[in-house]
């Protein structure tokens, strides 16, 4: 698997290419500083996934992104480099020690005044935002705490536009899904909550990605 996936990176476009100069250099910047400066670098979307996103926010004409969990940004930096000039992006963080980290990046890729950076309990800005914000968003990324991700579902449906995405990552949970019997820690429980909430949801349409850790791209019917 990890051979396979060295094939796919080594064969995808340039760097550079997907998301311009600035931007990629960026990302480069993001993906040692998580290496040196965390102890989760794992938990980076990569350049893959940080590729198939920037082409999903491309291809849907995203004007307006929501993520959850912005960790050190790097996924952020993938889909707000495909925004227009007049585009947003809204991410949100609990961890407020990877402030300055994510800003930096920010500011290296050029995006800066594209992305507003909230730190802070991620359903409590959910719920502030759905206050202020007054327009839909084109696609919403999850990527936060695993524990509660039906609930982050249902707070962000009403926030995303008919047509619209919602992309969910880590839902393979590194095959524990797929476990029999599945185990019973309170992640693995919800992740397989979510995806049969998912799978059952008329409102939606959807298919589960086997890349790294497995993304749930989800279609809001018109």
């Amino acid at each position: 698997m990890e051979q396979t996936y060295r094939y796919i990176q080594d064969h995808a476009s340039d760097l550079r290419c997907t998301f311009g100069d600035k931007p990629g250099e960026a990302l480069e910047w993001v993906e040692k500083q998580t290496h040196i400066r965390t102890n989760h670098a794992r938990m980076l979307s990569g350049v893959v996934q940080g590729r198939i996103m920037n082409m999903l926010a491309k291809t849907s004409r995203a004007a307006r992104i929501l993520e959850l969990g912005t960790f050190t940004g790097y996924s952020a930096i993938c889909l707000a480099s495909a925004l227009p000039e007049d585009g947003h992006m809204d991410t949100l963080e609990l961890n407020d020690e990877l402030e300055d980290l994510i800003l930096e990046g920010f500011s290296r890729a050029g995006l800066e005044d594209r992305i507003s950076l909230h730190i802070g309990d991620c359903k409590e800005t959910l719920k502030r935002l759905k206050e202020t914000e007054t327009e839909q968003y084109d696609i919403v990324y999850i990527d936060a705490n695993k524990r509660e991700y039906c609930e982050y579902y249902d707070l962000v449906f009403d926030m995303v536009r008919p047509g619209g995405l919602i992309l969910a990552d880590n839902v393979l949970w590194d095959g524990k899904v797929c476990m029999n019997p599945v185990p019973q820690d309170r992640q693995t429980l919800e992740i397989v909550r979510f995806n049969e909430t998912i799978a059952a949801d008329p409102r939606v349409e959807a298919v589960i990605l086997p890349l790294r850790d497995g993304l749930n791209v989800i279609r809001k019917k018109d």
